[in-house]
């Protein structure tokens, strides 16, 4: 008998294809620019044919990129199978911007991009090799769908095709790709239904250790259903009506900026608190000057929340596919003018969050959906966007504190992308990276025109926070380096 292979998607997994439709796409990526020196074809062009050599010996070591999905009969539940047909060029594309190209012509080169959703009777990724940089640099942009990676899985994939060292040939390269067979739908419906019926067995079997020990299952029990009451509760209840939040389309921006993760010790070493706390507290700043901005009053009864992903990744798990985190909903302090103020109020809303039973109760619903019908999570997310429980995202995702390279090529900068779920016109995600913090701000074309002012609202709120805790040693002050933007005010649009 012939081997066969096929991997079933979690029901969290399983989520981020069925809440997916015209105008919500599901993919996270990236935006990543590149020292292009040492990657050129004697007529000075980028050498497209050994970046497409070197990615197809790194894939060795993510199969999940040479996959596609299908579904089993009858219950119609996802499954990952090697795909027949793969063709690597379909995947690794070459652009160009108009020599020499600049960050903001890149900024719209990467937006249309990422206004095209995945086509699903392929792998669900794509690489774009972008060159005409001014400079003489590349960049890649990347997006892959959410069903396959969440943001620390995405990192233990890059780990594929990046290195520490200025490499310019894998090692894997001519390793022949074997492709495993698909079984058959009966075989996968036959394995479906015993997987599904052998819960009520599990059960039964954990029934002498209930009756032995009864208090201790009851306590269990109670803590599980209390846990998944608090999540739920959470997620349903209602935030302030915002501009972030509104009916959005296919088409997208996207900006980006950078911050020292040195000058984050600084404000860390002085108030207290997590870099998190720090990212939290400046995208509340940003926020409240934006809502202002737009004519908006922000007081103490304007509810806004962030959901934040947080990773329950165990170690054992590093490298695995598919998606393992939980999400917090942190009310941010906008209300608070003061910085430093602000700052103290969003450590006191993440310390809450963290002696919380959220992630007891997600885990508790993951696992109920999963023995049963994928559809009580998918129902729960897409309840939590109609009753508007979080007004926008914002993650954050730990990279290399050193230098990393792409063939040979240096990476100078990486800049990353949430995608955006229903009625949310905003993502924000970020990636620390050689002693910088790169923040990725993924926008709805119509409901953020301004994407710009917020970004440069990101800016000086970090560096009068910044100033409030003693500053650089010879930096100048806040007010001189970043001035408040005001109405019209802000950086050149992207």
């Amino acid at each position: 008998m012939p081997y066969t292979y096929y991997e079933r998607l979690t029901a969290v997994d399983t989520t981020f294809l069925e809440i997916e439709d015209h105008d919500v796409h599901m993919h996270v990526g990236a935006v990543a620019i590149f020292e292009g020196q040492t990657l050129r074809t004697p007529e000075g062009a980028i050498d497209i044919e050994h970046i497409r050599h070197y990615v197809d010996g790194a894939l060795h070591d993510s199969p999940r990129f040479r996959q596609k999905l299908a579904y089993i009969p009858l219950l119609g539940h996802p499954v990952w199978v090697d795909d027949e047909r793969f063709n690597l060029r379909y995947h690794v594309r070459h652009t160009a911007l108009p020599p020499p190209g600049d960050d903001r012509q890149l900024k719209r080169l990467a937006a249309r991009v990422m206004s095209q959703k995945l086509e699903r009777n392929k792998p669900m990724w794509e690489m774009w090799v972008v060159e005409g940089l001014e400079g003489g640099r590349f960049a890649l942009v990347v997006k892959a769908h959410h069903c396959m990676v969440d943001g620390i899985a995405g990192i233990d994939l890059l780990e594929a095709i990046l290195r520490l060292e200025p490499e310019t040939a894998s090692s894997k390269a001519n390793r022949a790709w074997v492709m495993r067979q698909s079984p058959s739908g009966t075989r996968m419906l036959v394995d479906e239904v015993a997987r599904r019926a052998s819960w009520p067995l599990s059960a039964a079997l954990s029934a002498p250790r209930a009756i032995l020990h009864p208090g201790r299952c009851v306590k269990s029990w109670r803590d599980s259903v209390g846990a998944v009451v608090e999540t739920i509760g959470a997620g349903l209840a209602p935030t302030s009506s915002t501009p972030f939040n509104c009916d959005i389309g296919p088409y997208r921006r996207f900006d980006w900026t950078e911050t020292d993760v040195a000058d984050t010790k600084i404000i860390r070493e002085r108030f207290g608190g997590k870099l998190n706390d720090v990212v939290l507290s400046v995208a509340a700043g940003a926020v409240r000057n934006f809502l202002l901005q737009r004519g908006m009053r922000v007081t103490e009864d304007t509810v806004f929340r962030a959901m934040v992903p947080v990773s329950i990744r165990q170690v054992d798990q590093k490298g695995a596919p598919g998606n393992r985190v939980v999400n917090y909903l942190a009310r941010l302090p906008i209300h608070i003018e003061d910085p430093v103020e602000r700052f103290k109020a969003t450590i006191d809303v993440t310390s809450k969050l963290k002696s919380s039973r959220v992630v007891q109760g997600a885990e508790a619903l993951e696992e109920l959906s999963d023995r049963t019908l994928t559809s009580v999570v998918v129902q729960f997310v897409r309840l939590a966007a109609k009753a508007r429980a979080y007004n926008l995202v914002i993650t954050n995702v730990p990279g290399p504190p050193v230098p990393i390279y792409f063939v040979g090529a240096k990476m100078t900068a990486i800049y990353p992308l949430v995608p955006l779920f229903t009625r949310q016109g905003l993502g924000i995600a970020l990636f620390s990276y050689a002693g910088r913090l790169h923040w990725g701000f993924h926008a709805d074309w119509e409901a953020m025109p301004d994407l710009h002012d917020f970004v440069a609202g990101i800016g000086s709120e970090f560096e009068w926070l910044l100033d409030r805790a003693g500053g650089r040693p010879t930096a100048q002050t806040a007010a001189e380096n970043y001035p408040s933007p005001g109405p019209n005010g802000g950086s050149p649009p992207p």
